[in-house]
């Protein structure tokens, strides 16, 4: 196969997404401003590119309004961490105030409570629209987008052979890999299950897509058949992936998109897409059941009720003695909201917030509040927040909600901003952008 001009940057930014997935989804403090400096670096060599500076134009032009207003939102991030006299700070940030008061801090001083995270951060979602820029610049052809389903559905079997091998063989450290945390439990090149199965949770969607478009989209000459079977088999691997991280929420996600992408087939498509439809047959009676009877005995289907645990948890979080699960940290969460209420406590500053107000200092500590609305708001304040919804308003302006893959992100979505932090981890965020910014239809493409 010839090396065209176009094959060679979709292959650096393949390189570019699995150095993400291979270093816990960019979740490591260095990470962040050595991935900013690739993927800036990236962008600019597309932009010396005659055809792909007219790609990248179009873009800006045909999305001014989310640009700008996504620009503010930045802006936003950078006056957070900004040097401020004491005087403005009481303003700004009473609370904050009160904290340098107690540690007779006379000095300058910022809105954020860390301001480092609120740097990085500010790196990660600068980055963010640049890999999407970049993605739509590159990926303008049906077949290409087939390419990168292709791509996300290898990277999820790779890492789901990485994760259930290392389960296996009792989870020991090795290199950078890091199990300490979950030595029961499947999670790869990530530090957190909940998190490793919503990734793979994305590349069985997009493996599901891959199915139900190679017959529509006949790029080649030969069959697809062949191509069609290693998928299967690269599914099943995922599926004992996510199987075995024993997420609840990965587990309940999983067959959400199953189930609906059955229903899909048996009862709304008209012209069926046999393969696939027997490929999600077999998934429900020999990779879920058979499997995980295999892998996780008979709590295979406690896996899959976890709206029953997490509900418990936050409604029993009444105790005066305060704990580290969810519903507490949601309600500690939210009494901390009001305390920031306009400007935030600074993104990525909930583990210092936490330090500094939780009252049980016995525990260890939390980085995250496991109810992302909650934390976005927090750390964001009303001012932020309502910056951030205008940008994704626009944006789900153009977005075709009827389509079966946008329909299961959206629960995708609500259920992890409800339940889990994981979309504050940056590889989450990009491939979740990445697939929501996809439409393959006669329409024009979307975002």
């Amino acid at each position: 196969m010839r090396l065209t001009k176009n094959r060679f940057y979709q292959s650096i930014f393949y390189i570019l997404i699995s150095f993400l997935i291979i270093f816990n989804g960019g979740n490591y403090d260095m990470y962040p401003q050595l991935n900013f400096v690739l993927v800036g670096s990236f962008f600019l060599y597309c932009f010396t590119d005659l055809n792909y500076r007219a790609h990248i134009k179009k873009f800006f032009f045909e999305n001014k309004k989310i640009v700008v207003v996504y620009i503010i939102f930045l802006s936003y991030l950078i006056f957070q961490i900004l040097p401020f006299q004491q005087e403005w700070i009481k303003f700004l940030s009473p609370s904050k105030y009160k904290i340098l008061l107690d540690l007779d801090y006379n000095n300058f001083s910022s809105i954020s409570l860390d301001p480092s995270k609120t740097y990085l951060n500010f790196l990660n979602y600068t980055s963010l629209i640049l890999f999407l820029i970049i993605f739509k610049t590159i990926f303008f052809k049906e077949r290409h987008i087939l390419n990168f389903y292709y791509f996300l559905v290898i990277s999820g079997f790779f890492t789901s052979i990485v994760a259930v091998y290392f389960y296996l063989i009792g989870n020991p450290d090795f290199l950078f890999i890091s199990n300490d945390s979950y030595k029961n439990s499947a999670t790869g090149f990530f530090i957190n299950r909940t998190v490793f199965s919503c990734f793979l949770n994305l590349c069985f969607l997009a493996g599901l897509e891959y199915l139900s478009l190679i017959d529509i989209i006949k790029y080649k000459k030969k069959d697809s058949y062949f191509t069609k079977i290693y998928l299967r088999i690269f599914l099943l691997f995922i599926t004992i992936g996510i199987i075995t991280s024993f997420s609840r929420i990965g587990n309940f996600l999983f067959l959400t998109v199953i189930i609906l992408y059955l229903i899909n087939q048996f009862f709304l498509k008209d012209k069926k897409n046999i393969f696939m439809f027997y490929s999600l047959i077999l998934i429900i009676f020999f990779d879920i059941l058979l499997f995980g009877i295999y892998f996780g005995g008979l709590e295979i289907i406690n896996r899959f009720a976890f709206l029953k645990n997490e509900l418990i948890s936050y409604s029993n979080n009444n105790s005066l003695i305060l704990t580290t699960n969810r519903g507490d940290l949601a309600l500690f969460g939210l009494h901390q909201l009001k305390n920031f209420l306009f400007f935030g406590y600074g993104s990525g500053s909930f583990e210092i917030l936490f330090k500094i107000f939780y009252l049980n200092t016995d525990i260890k500590y939390a980085n995250h509040a496991h109810f992302d609305f909650i934390e976005f708001a927090g750390e964001l304040g009303i001012i932020g927040v309502a910056i951030l919804f205008i940008v994704v308003f626009n944006c789900f302006k153009k977005i075709n909600f009827k389509n079966l893959k946008n329909f299961y992100l959206s629960i995708f979505l609500i259920i992890i901003l409800s339940f889990d932090f994981s979309f504050h981890i940056y590889l989450i965020q990009l491939i979740f952008l990445i697939l929501f910014s996809i439409e393959i239809s006669k329409k024009k493409n979307l975002i």
